[in-house]
């Protein structure tokens, strides 16, 4: 597996994490997949998922290059009366595993960790899908190749 789809899985993971008990409002049922869906597709919601974007690479000195990341993370939810709530608890709990996982084991064998995730946008719907609540949240991950 490369290092763009083992960060994505890895991160995938880590959202299952979220199921209504604790600091989080959201339960996400295991409804986290590194791989991309649509809302019009979906059967289960919430549901989550990331895909890996654009790449860009920063070469240094000593053969060390940056690699940093886009990913996406594509956030479904549906309520006939309150999707917009349920959407924002939702991003919320997400906002919240990341912050916690700015530094993500994403290859145990070989002992590979990013090195920063962070939050570049979040962008919802604003009620234009109700009774859905589709959002999205842009991370840049930073890791060694």
């Amino acid at each position: 597996m490369t290092k763009r789809i083992s960060i994505v899985t890895a991160l995938a993971e880590k959202f299952k994490l979220i199921d209504g008990t604790g600091k989080f409002k959201s339960d996400l049922s295991d409804n986290s997949y590194p791989k991309l869906k649509f809302w019009d597709e979906i059967q289960d919601f919430p549901a989550v998922y990331l895909t890996p974007g654009s790449e860009l690479r920063e070469y240094l000195p000593g053969d060390f290059t940056w690699g940093y990341l886009n990913v996406s993370v594509k956030v479904y939810v549906r309520s006939e009366s309150e999707a917009q709530q349920l959407l924002e608890d939702l991003l919320d709990d997400l906002e919240n595993v990341i912050d916690a996982n700015r530094v993500l084991v994403y290859d145990i064998t070989n002992n590979l960790s990013t090195t920063e995730i962070l939050i570049q946008s979040i962008t919802t719907d604003e009620g234009l899908l109700s009774p859905y609540g589709v959002g999205e949240i842009n991370l840049q991950v930073r890791y060694a190749l």
